[in-house]
């Protein structure tokens, strides 16, 4: 089965310097329906302008992924790590038993636009550490490649968590289909684009939950960039607020 989610119907937070739009709760945006899919808490698609960004803030607990689509996101934290991602890049901070973090747009002339991603992590109070990778399109072209994993598998980053992430391009022709394991969930997500998941057309933005699905053929794209997460069959219990 499955379960589309239209752009549109994501959260939305706008703040003049920064534009996000809410997979799942989050902030001030509650829906006790969209809480996250398994160990998936957070997708927010954020647009921030030139020169902002977020101050030093406080994490613990959490595996945060950041995957730039657009521009320039500069990084510091109290690991003493620094780093500046560009499109390609894929972050990710174990935050664990406690870390502070900034995030600013680096350029002075032009947004940044990217994805921050939250994963509940296996085991709590955990050291905190910090990775980054740079994927060539090449390795994503046509294809799902294989950029998060508990192992760090295959030059991926590795994930305090039984869930995998893979990213692909797709235009044109090009089309995989993709075998999903036994008894697990996946959550798609068109970052940028559009394209047809087992007859399903997805735009930018649109996403969906995924269950008792033995194939995924991403097809009939046009400039897509696409997230694909391999999850832990476990639903999210649904609190309330």
């Amino acid at each position: 089965m499955i379960e589309q989610r239209l752009s549109a119907q994501r959260g939305l937070g706008d703040h003049g310097w920064l534009h996000s739009r809410h997979t799942f709760s989050f902030a001030n945006y509650w829906d006790p329906k969209q809480v996250g899919f398994s160990d998936l808490l957070v997708i927010n698609d954020d647009q921030v302008a030139k020169s902002r960004g977020f101050g030093a803030h406080p994490h613990s607990n959490m595996e945060i992924i950041s995957y730039v689509l657009e521009g320039a996101l500069a990084h510091k934290d109290s690991m003493g790590t620094g780093s500046v991602i560009v499109p390609g890049d894929v972050q990710l901070m174990s935050a664990g038993s406690g870390v502070t973090h900034s995030e600013f747009n680096h350029s002075q002339t032009e947004g940044v636009h990217f994805l921050q991603i939250w994963i509940v992590p296996a085991e709590k109070n955990t050291a905190p550490g910090y990775q980054q990778v740079s994927v060539p399109d090449s390795e994503k072209r046509g294809q799902m490649r294989l950029i998060v994993s508990p192992q760090g598998t295959d030059g991926s980053l590795k994930v305090r968590q039984d869930m995998r992430i893979y990213a692909g391009l797709f235009n044109g022709d090009e089309s995989q289909t993709v075998t999903l394991p036994d008894d697990r969930y996946a959550y798609i997500h068109v970052a940028r684009g559009s394209i047809t998941v087992n007859g399903i057309e997805f735009k930018e933005g649109d996403g969906a939950r995924v269950r008792n699905e033995q194939t995924l053929t991403f097809t009939q794209g046009e400039d897509a960039e696409v997230l694909l997460f391999d999850l832990r069959p476990v639903e999210v219990n649904q609190p309330t607020r």
